[in-house]
């Protein structure tokens, strides 16, 4: 049973499998430019016209600056880790293909059902926040008073709604949200040129629409606004002293909330491993991919971190939401006292400038999660996925099977939800790509390494063991709902994918009766909801037993594949 778990494909497989994805139809389309504006596609959308608004209010108050450099300084890690695992294990499979590589089956899957999370709620995400930004720009800029009945679907159902009376109310539906996706599903099933042209117009456009901004705010910024707590000192006063938790977090803010705040905004930096999974797209992979991954990490993390120094230095950080950007504009107009004509004019490009990123960040985020479900679909596990389109050489069941569900997803759920479950599933895929390096260094050696991180003994180990301490920090709530996710995935995977993957099926694997795999999940599901629902501590105890599951699993791959494999394999 468990040599089933953790039977591995091999670089050399891996490489046979592109060739054969190139040779089926998969079109490589995309040079190094495309790529690095695939990346900031992402990147640049609800990372930094969202994510800064609320984890600034929320956890870090204008330390949010600080947060963000630690997340970029660990995606540089994990950056370096991606490069090297992009050349020796090519495919659309991203962080899933590398643990295939390194790990085995099962975490492998693990992996790739947490980036579905990852991608699919991150389509989301950037849906609902597109939909502020668009109710923004209608009401607060150009002034327009929405009806009663549009107002009720510009929100979800777990989302307040203000009516035009003055009285609040819950939202019915969030209509703009669900509409983009679709939309953009229909570009996609075109192939990933028409997408990728769309996706390089749009990033330069938010590219200079962040330009202007910062170049207006930066001036404006203000002493009383940036220095959280007057009674620290020096670049410690940007954090708020802790207070006592808000909803929904785990700390106040403090350093802890910092901390914490690291962790949500990690999902910013998704970017980067979207280039990753258009690698069987890329004219040069060897050299494009690694080159496009590092270039989107340095470029993004500059970006953010001068966007929120100048946006908490201009506004109030209890002030911000999930539109600081609009909030950020609005303040800037009213303080540098500009006629109506020119503050209605720059309120509408930045607004409209933000709209048209976030519509570029479910672009790429939908075609991410296409083609991680592709990947699935040629190994077997979801063979439904594994087909590509004769006319175009891309995923069309896949990313069919995305963009409506997406949509109804974006209809229902709220941002702060979204953004800390997404960031959940991107931090497990980082830690797993980070323990590959050291694995694949030390079981196939010589292997062909067109890229080679630095110090892997050293660099894997320290980015999986500090995703791991930015995962313990994120709230109970969402452990336990990313926790009822995986246990969805492991349903799927003993229920069904492990008996149609084609890897169990050319190693002669055998299996017993679904049933008894059924009645053993549910066992250990009410033994696990028993333990969560007896303890108040409860949800940190699962933490802790599967993070320590997942670094014994990791020793374990070491320890069974101690000898090195043959040159290539």
């Amino acid at each position: 049973m468990v040599k089933q778990l953790i039977l591995m494909k091999t670089p050399t497989h891996f490489r046979r499998e592109a060739e054969a994805a190139g040779r089926a139809g998969l079109t490589r389309s995309l040079g190094l430019f495309s790529l690095i504006m695939l990346g900031l596609g992402l990147v640049v959308g609800a990372g930094i016209f969202s994510i800064p608004g609320i984890a600034a209010a929320r956890y870090a108050g204008p330390g949010i600056v600080y947060s963000f450099l630690a997340a970029g300084a660990l995606c540089t890690v994990a950056g370096l880790c991606y490069a090297e695992m992009v050349g020796l294990v090519p495919g659309a499979g991203s962080a899933y293909a590398y643990t295939y590589a390194s790990l085995g089956e099962f975490p492998a899957w693990v992996v790739g059902w947490s980036l579905c999370l990852e991608y699919g709620l991150g389509a989301v995400l950037v849906s609902v926040a597109w939909s502020g930004y668009l109710t923004s720009l209608l009401q607060d800029t150009l002034g327009l008073r929405l009806p009663d009945a549009l107002r009720l679907l510009s929100c979800g159902p777990l989302d307040t709604v203000v009516l035009s009376s003055g009285a609040a109310a819950r939202g019915l539906w969030n209509l703009p949200a669900t509409l983009l996706p679709l939309l953009l599903t229909a570009v996609l099933v075109r192939g990933a040129r028409g997408g990728a042209r769309l996706n390089n117009a749009i990033v330069v456009l938010k590219l200079v629409v962040i330009a202007v901004f910062v170049a207006l705010g930066i001036g404006l910024v203000t002493r009383d606004n940036l220095v959280a707590d007057p009674a620290a000192r020096g670049l410690l006063a940007l954090v708020p002293a802790r207070e006592v938790a808000q909803e929904g977090a785990r700390y106040g803010w403090g350093a802890g909330g910092v901390l914490t705040a690291v962790g949500v905004v990690f999902l910013s930096y998704i970017g980067f491993d979207a280039v990753s999974t258009a690698s069987l797209e890329a004219r040069k992979p060897k050299r494009d991919v690694p080159a496009g991954i590092l270039a989107t990490i340095a470029v993004s993390t500059l970006l953010y971190a001068l966007v929120a120094l100048v946006l908490t230095g201009i506004v109030p950080f209890r002030d911000l939401g999930r539109e600081p950007l609009a909030h950020g504009i609005d303040t800037i107009i009213r303080q540098r006292g500009w006629s109506a004509g020119t503050g209605l004019a720059l309120a509408a490009f930045v607004k409209g400038g933000a709209l048209a990123g976030l519509t570029s960040g479910v672009l790429v985020t939908l075609m991410g999660q296409a083609r991680i479900l592709f990947a699935l679909g040629q190994d077997g596990l979801l063979p439904w996925f594994g087909r590509l389109d004769p006319a175009t050489g891309g995923p069309r069941t896949a990313t069919l099977a995305v963009g409506p569900l997406a949509a109804v997803a974006a209809g229902l759920l709220p941002l702060p939800l979204l953004s800390e479950l997404v960031s959940l599933g991107t931090l497990l895929a980082f830690a797993l790509v980070c323990a590959a390096v050291p694995i694949l260094r030390r079981t196939r050696p010589t292997a062909d390494r067109p890229f080679r991180a630095p110090c892997p003994a050293l660099l894997g180990p320290l980015g999986a063991a500090t995703a791991l301490f930015l995962m313990a920090q994120m709230p109970g709530p969402t452990w336990l709902r990313f926790g009822a996710w995986l246990y969805a995935g492991c349903a799927i995977y003993f229920l069904y994918g492990r008996r149609h993957s084609r890897l169990q099926a050319a190693e002669g694997a055998a299996f017993g009766s679904p049933w008894l795999d059924a009645l053993a999940l549910a066992v250990h599901l009410t033994a696990v909801g028993a333990c969560a629902w007896g303890l108040q501590a409860g949800w940190h105890g699962l933490m802790l037993a599967f993070e320590a599951g997942l670094a014994l699993w990791t020793a374990y791959a070491l320890v069974t594949n101690d000898a090195p494999a043959p040159d290539g394999a």
